[in-house]
C-alpha cells in the first residue's frame, strides 16, 4: 500500500512540474502602441509548445482572432469576442497569424511562432486587405532576425 501511495505523489509532482513549465505571455490589444495605433503589443510572440498566450483587452473595441489560412495543419484555432480577455495554450508548432475583426484592414494583426515555423511559407501564402499586407510582411521580417523569445 505505502508503494502505491509513494507511486501516487510521485506521479502527481511530475503533473505538477510539467504544469509548472509551462509559460503564460500576455498580449495587449491597444488602441496606439509603440508601433502606431491599432496594434496588438507585443505583435510577434515566440512560444514553446504547451505555453498560454493571454490577450488582453486593454482598450475598448479589440478582439483577437485566428485567420484560417495561417495555422499549422491539427493547430489551434479561436475567435475572442470584442471586449474580453482570451488564453488560448498552444500544443502544435508553426505560425499563428491573427487579427483584430473590426481593424484587419488598418493592419491590427499579430503572430505568434510556437516552436519551430513549420508552416511559414504557407503562412506567407496567406492574402490580407489593406495595412494588413505590410503589417504581415514586416512581421514576417522581424521572425527571420528573431533567435529568442519576444514575450
Amino acid at each position: 500500500m505505502r508503494k502505491v501511495i509513494v507511486l501516487g505523489a510521485l506521479v502527481a509532482a511530475l503533473g505538477f512540474a510539467g504544469a509548472a513549465g509551462a509559460a503564460e505571455v500576455e498580449v495587449k490589444m491597444l488602441n496606439k502602441g509603440t508601433d502606431g495605433v491599432m496594434v496588438f503589443e507585443p505583435a510577434l510572440v515566440k512560444i514553446n509548445p504547451g505555453d498560454t498566450v493571454k490577450f488582453v483587452a486593454s482598450d475598448k473595441g479589440h478582439n483577437a482572432e485566428i485567420i484560417d489560412a495561417m495555422v499549422p495543419e491539427g493547430g489551434q484555432k479561436f475567435v475572442g469576442k470584442i471586449n474580453e480577455e482570451l488564453a488560448i495554450t498552444f500544443d502544435k508548432p508553426g505560425v499563428y497569424g491573427y487579427k483584430c475583426k473590426p481593424h484587419y484592414g488598418m493592419g491590427m494583426v499579430g503572430m505568434i511562432v510556437v516552436g519551430e515555423p513549420t508552416n511559414a511559407e504557407q503562412a506567407k501564402a496567406a492574402t490580407h486587405p489593406g495595412k494588413a499586407k505590410q503589417a504581415f510582411a514586416n512581421l514576417f521580417d522581424k521572425l527571420a532576425t528573431t533567435t529568442t523569445a519576444a514575450k
